[in-house]
């Protein structure tokens, strides 16, 4: 289908209004009840926010929040999207090709070792996070290189194999260290949107923001590039800078967000497919949509996380690994009845 104007902004616009309408409930639901009237009361100004637990519970905790997560959410929806189309495999995602867990390797260290300073907004965690994101970038992308371009088969062994020995590297941390520093390494490990205050929101953006502006500038190329890389070529995309910038874009979006809320899996790779099937491949409308739409999904598992076991909180990458381990089975099984 030819993409126009009309429809270009009459999906975005539905896609959005999907994500305020989730977020808007996701606002007034929760283990404690709240008073929306008193919550806005106390807003406007109308009433001391001091004393008003409504404001605290919604402004405070609930709104920053289900902002982190509609963040993380495109963020690793836009990375999913990118990547599949980069490397024309169904299964790639941010977690798969070890970016994740050498953020992960970075965290643990400054939980195990008792860092403590601050840069900015990030704390030693964020900032350790974001090293190791970094580090694991840059060896993934040395060791997938080939002799012009990125080797798409070569990407996703390397990924595979740094994620191996990142989880190694996190086994060998966890056993080094004391015993009640484990809670905390296990906490963060599962991800979670736990925050208070837009700190943690607005220390994301300046990574988060010119990684998305990167990817949404590639995505004509992505068209060129998921129909073969000689057609695109063909074509004037040139392969090996796209490669790269569409590679160094999907990791800047991902180390951003990771880097706060940890490792969530499996967004990246549930919530693309399934736009993809709804309106299908033309990245234009996929990579804006996707993120719209996993920016919405994170919300929902964020939101049962917090809920279905109340006063108890569940992290959040449980609620998606449940969702997303028997869709990863049924994409296996998908690609081995096409190869027969």
């Amino acid at each position: 289908m030819r993409l126009t104007w009309l429809r270009l902004v009459g999906l975005i616009s539905s896609f959005a209004v999907g994500l305020v309408v989730i977020g808007a409930g996701a606002l007034l639901v929760g283990a404690t009840s709240v008073d929306w009237r008193e919550g806005l009361a106390a807003l406007l100004g109308r009433q001391d926010r001091r004393t008003s637990v409504s404001y605290m519970i919604l402004v405070e905790q609930r709104l920053p929040r289900i902002f982190l997560a509609s963040l993380t959410g495109a963020a690793l929806g836009m990375a999913g999207t990118t990547l599949q189309a980069i490397l024309r495999n169904p299964l790639a995602d941010p977690y798969t090709l070890g970016i994740a867990s050498g953020s992960a390797v970075g965290a643990v260290v400054a939980i195990s070792f008792k860092l403590q300073f601050h840069l900015g907004p990030f704390n030693s965690v964020a900032l350790l996070s974001l090293a190791g994101a970094s580090l694991m970038l840059g060896l993934i992308y040395w060791l997938g290189r080939g002799p012009e371009h990125l080797s798409t088969d070569g990407l996703l062994l390397a990924g595979v194999t740094m994620a191996f020995i990142a989880g190694s590297a996190i086994m060998f941390i966890r056993y080094l260290s004391e015993p009640h520093r484990l809670v905390a390494m296990d906490r963060w490990l599962m991800g979670g949107l736990a925050v208070v205050g837009f700190g943690d929101v607005l220390a994301i953006l300046p990574l988060l923001l010119p990684g998305a502006v990167i990817l949404f500038a590639l995505t004509p190329g992505m068209n060129q590039i998921a129909m073969g890389e000689d057609m695109a070529f063909g074509r004037g995309v040139p392969i090996a800078a796209f490669q790269k910038w569409g590679f160094a874009g999907a990791s800047l979006v991902t180390a951003a967000v990771v880097a706060v809320a940890g490792p969530i899996g499996f967004v990246g790779l549930i919530v693309p497919h399934a736009i993809r099937r709804l309106i299908g491949p033309d990245h234009r409308l996929l990579l804006p949509c996707a993120a719209l739409a996993s920016g919405g999904f994170l919300i929902l598992c964020d939101t049962v996380a917090r809920t279905i076991l109340a006063p108890t909180e569940l992290p959040v990458g449980v609620v998606t690994a449940l969702c997303g381990g028997p869709f990863f089975l049924w994409l296996l099984l998908q690609r081995s009845r096409r190869k027969t």
